[in-house]
Order: C-alpha cells, then sequence, then structure tokens
C-alpha cells in the first residue's frame, strides 16, 4: 500500500510530485493567487500588531500576585504559559475569515486554506518547542503532534487516516483497525497527563489546608488521586468506544488476583486507608515497632509508611505491620514526654544534698518544662561503686536516639556535682589475693645413727 492510495487520481509518487509542480506553477501565474497571498500577509500582519498591544496587558492581567498560591492562582499561572500561542492561533482566525469571504465572493480559497494550515503548524510548533514540559508531553508533541499537523499542511491527514482504518490487525478472536489503536494511545497518554498534573495540582492545594488534621489531608489526597484516575480511565474507555460492561471479565480476573498473589498488596492498601480514617498514627509521629524499627514518619504510601531514624536513615515499613503488631506512638504533635538522667555520686557524699542541688540544674535548662511536672530527682539505689540517681524531666518534643535532650541534661548535672564538690565515682573492684597454706606436713632430717 504504497504513496499512490494518498493522492488524488491514483497517481505514483512521481505523478504526485508533477502535480505538486503544477499545482505551484498555476498559483505563482494565477492573478487570484497573488491576492489570496497578499490576504495571507495582511491577516499576519494585522495579528502581529494585534498581539503586540494585547500580549502585556494580557500578561499584566493573567500574572497573580507574588505569594498567591490558592486555585485561581494556579488556573491564572496555567493560562499565562500558553500567551506564546496568541499570534499564530490569531493568525489562523483572520485567514479564517478571509478564506470564507473569498470562497463565498470567487469561489476559491485553495492558498488562503494552505497558509490557514500553515499558521495551525507554527502554533503546534511553539507548542511542543516552549510550552510542554517533562518528558512524556514533550514526547508526544514531537512524536504526534508535529507528524499530525504536518499531515494537516500538506492535506494527507485525511486519507492516511482512511488508509490506516482500513488496515486491520487481529489478535486472536479481536481485530482492531491501526487508527483505533492510534488513537487509544493517544487520547490514553493525553488523559494520564492530565490526570498526574490534576493530582499534583490537587496535592498542592491540600498541602496548604491547615485547618486540616494531617491524616485526613493523607487521606483526601489518596481519595483525590483514587477519583482522578478513575475518571480518566472510564473517559478514555467511552471515547474509544469500549463497552464498560465487557470490564467485569477483567474485575474478576483481579479478584482472582487479590485472592491468590496480590493479597499482602490488597491489605497494605486497606492498612494505610484504615490508618488514615483513625488518624492515631500519621506524618510527623515518632512511632516504635516491635521490630525494633524506630522513626519519625516523613510519608505515608498506598503500600507503607517511610520512617526517618535520628541518624538519618529511611525504613520503608509496610502499612499492615501498624495494624497487626504492638506500635508505640511517641507523639502527637507536640505533647510533652518526660525522660530520665541516671548518675551517680560517691559513698562519701551527704546524699541529702543531691536531690535539690540536680533538680535545680536541670530546671535552669531553657526546654526543660515545669508543666505537668518540674525536674524530679530520685534516689535509685547503692551501687557496686556508688549512690545511683536519677533525675526524671518533662520536654516538648522527641529525644529520638537520646542524644537530643539527656545530653545537654547530664552535662548540667554534672557541672553541679563538681561545683559543688560532689565526687561521681568510677567503678571499683576490691581484690583479694590468697596464698596457698603451708603443707602440714614437715620432712624431718634422718636421726644420727647410735654409737
Amino acid at each position: 500500500m504504497g504513496l499512490s492510495t494518498l493522492v488524488p487520481g491514483g497517481q505514483d509518487a512521481r505523478d504526485f510530485a508533477l502535480y505538486a509542480v503544477d499545482l505551484a506553477r498555476d498559483w505563482l501565474q494565477s492573478p487570484a493567487a497573488w491576492s489570496h497571498l497578499a490576504l495571507l500577509v495582511l491577516a499576519y500582519a494585522a495579528a502581529a500588531v494585534a498581539v503586540r498591544r494585547l500580549a502585556p496587558a494580557l500578561g499584566r492581567w493573567l500574572a497573580p500576585p507574588a505569594g498567591q498560591t490558592g486555585p485561581l492562582a494556579q488556573i491564572r499561572r496555567f493560562v499565562l504559559v500558553f500567551l506564546p500561542l496568541l499570534l499564530p492561533l490569531l493568525a489562523y482566525a483572520l485567514t479564517a475569515m478571509g478564506e470564507t469571504i473569498t470562497r463565498t465572493m470567487f469561489d476559491s480559497g485553495a492558498i488562503i486554506a494552505f497558509g490557514k494550515r500553515v499558521f495551525l503548524f507554527v502554533a503546534a510548533r511553539i507548542l511542543v518547542r516552549d510550552i510542554l514540559r517533562g518528558p512524556l508531553p514533550r514526547a508526544m508533541g514531537r512524536f504526534v503532534v508535529l507528524p499530525v499537523a504536518g499531515l494537516y499542511v500538506l492535506g494527507l491527514l485525511l486519507p492516511l487516516a482512511t488508509v490506516l482504518e482500513n488496515t486491520t490487525v487481529p489478535l486472536g478472536n479481536l481485530s482492531f483497525n491501526l487508527l483505533w489503536l492510534l488513537q487509544f494511545l493517544v487520547v490514553g497518554t493525553g488523559l494520564f497527563w492530565l490526570g498526574r498534573w490534576s493530582n499534583s495540582q490537587s496535592a498542592q492545594f491540600l498541602q496548604t489546608q491547615d485547618q486540616l488534621r494531617p491524616a485526613t489531608r493523607q487521606l483526601a489526597e489518596k481519595a483525590a488521586e483514587v477519583a482522578i484516575f478513575g475518571a480518566a480511565f472510564l473517559i478514555a474507555m467511552n471515547i474509544m468506544g469500549v463497552s464498560l460492561t465487557s470490564l467485569a471479565v477483567l474485575g474478576g480476573a483481579v479478584g482472582v488476583g487479590l485472592g491468590f498473589g496480590l493479597q499482602k498488596i490488597a491489605s497494605n492498601f486497606i492498612s494505610g486507608v484504615i490508618l488514615l480514617l483513625e488518624g492515631q498514627t500519621t506524618v510527623g509521629d515518632y512511632v516504635e515497632l516491635d521490630g525494633g524499627q524506630a522513626g519519625t514518619i516523613v510519608k505515608m504510601t498506598a503500600r507503607a509508611a517511610i520512617l526517618e531514624t535520628f541518624d538519618g536513615k529511611w525504613v520503608v515499613v509496610p502499612n499492615e505491620d501498624f495494624i497487626v503488631t504492638r506500635v508505640v506512638n511517641y507523639s502527637d504533635a507536640g505533647s510533652a514526654k518526660r525522660y530520665e538522667a541516671p548518675f551517680s555520686v560517691s559513698y562519701d557524699t551527704d546524699i541529702n544534698r543531691v536531690p535539690a542541688l540536680i533538680e535545680a540544674a536541670v530546671a535552669a535548662l531553657p526546654f526543660v518544662l515545669q508543666q505537668p511536672d518540674p525536674p524530679d530527682c530520685e534516689l535509685r539505689g547503692f551501687g557496686e561503686s556508688g549512690v545511683d540517681f536519677a533525675c526524671e524531666f518533662w520536654v516538648n518534643g522527641i529525644d529520638d536516639g537520646k542524644h537530643r535532650y539527656t545530653s545537654q541534661v547530664l552535662f548540667a548535672i554534672w557541672n553541679a556535682l563538681k561545683d559543688n564538690g560532689i565526687e561521681i565515682p568510677y567503678p571499683h573492684r576490691v581484690v583479694e589475693l590468697r596464698t596457698p597454706k603451708a603443707s602440714a606436713a614437715i620432712t624431718h632430717a634422718p636421726a644420727d645413727p647410735p654409737t
């Protein structure tokens, strides 16, 4: 199936080239053609003058004030990106008006129609080169939008679409034409990109809603994501003419997969929804699981929660672990927590002086709270090397890794004891050396023989 099927009269490629040359010669020798070219130039000049006056005003009107991040500001910024398309699109509109007039008055307008298509191709080129961002949109623009626009300019789009529609590809008991396949790929990719962009915009909007709890924001983001991509899928199926009732078989297959190989994924997904609904564990909480994993939750996904430990490591914990195992939640966004700092003093110390000294020194630290209780120094026992104490104190936060607050409290205790001449003992060991006892048996020298 060659090029001859795409051109009028069934000419081969050489005849088509000669046909194009003859057509161009006729246009150049026709006074009407020159008048049409003059109308094209006039339409472009009028569009350029109008854009020169309108573009600055439109730019000022569309640009939102600095710092605005609301939905209206996002829409205005999105529309502002397409301002470079104003010139070719306005020239296209003026040329379309000129084509209507010339066809009505002179029953001809092929050259104006060709120029109109050229302006549309220029708009497509600007769109792909200057506006589209991201690898997927730019690839779609380079390999789909520009080729389609080029075929439209040459007048080959409709013949090529007819050829593709008549080319059927069998696939088992199913069959579909190439045009349907290309339309499905283009529509699906476009809807997927639009859905991803809409999801990112909705997530940014929900993150700015400080009146919502973090768990509620996370749940709203997941619900919006499912709704957006679900709607995109249904729209794509509708556009391509796929009956939604035929998806029942696919739904049954997915159900069987969930029952066998995907049950863990389904369990983690449902566990994530439960966590978001209950709100007992959310982003920003410092948690410790039965397995020993401990850290601050920095992100909750549909499958797992990501913990950041005090040393900067990220631990991925499946959502199911938060449901079926014991979880210790140390924080509720700023609630007070109690910690203790152990220490010892020498047995030569008057231990009655120690509690007041230590409590005063720890209470002077700026991060130590007086409510719900002030610092409390307690006698814990009599150790091998000294008298054991511990100072309990409350802080507003998490002492992750026992280095954030406890270290400063121990410094304060050390300085207070040193300033008051109280000795902090080092480990003592009493070593008893035992020598072996002398043997009870004494060896006597032999007696002298009798004389």
